[in-house]
């Protein structure tokens, strides 16, 4: 008997180990479901993370550009500034005139001429009678 106890024992045995095989397996099965689904709520946190980062440095780089593109607006400003007022004094050194000092002498042209024109428009009359006593003269 002693042959069929350990046999018996042994099939026990064997079938524990087979029933543990499945637990384990059906454990595995409810704990992995569990676990990919944790694993997919944490994965969806930190993708929401990195979007959050993502927005934060976005915003700050767009902040940067704008900010290095106001500078060199007005580094451009001076620059130019400085150009012109190089070639300005150039100018005035060869003795060419400037636009305030043109628009002054274009505004007084315009005055004169126009006062050329109104004299031009009344008759004179004391050389009018110069030329008829001139033809009786004659």
């Amino acid at each position: 008997m002693s042959d069929k106890k350990t046999q018996s024992e042994l099939k026990d045995s064997v079938h524990k180990i087979f029933l543990a095989g499945l637990g384990a397996l059906a454990t595995a099965e409810d704990e992995g479901s569990k676990l990919f689904k944790n694993l997919v709520e944490r994965g969806e946190t930190y993708e929401n993370r990195g979007k959050e980062a993502w927005e934060g440095v976005k915003d700050k780089v767009d902040e940067a550009r704008q900010k290095a593109k106001d500078q060199a607006g007005t580094t451009y400003e001076k620059v130019e500034n400085q150009v012109d007022d190089a070639v300005a004094s150039a100018l005035g050194r060869m003795g060419v005139p400037s636009r305030t000092e043109i628009a002054t002498l274009t505004k007084r042209v315009e005055e004169l001429t126009a006062l050329v024109e109104r004299m031009n428009e009344k008759p004179a009359k004391p050389a009018a009678r110069a030329t008829k006593t001139t033809k009786a003269a004659s």
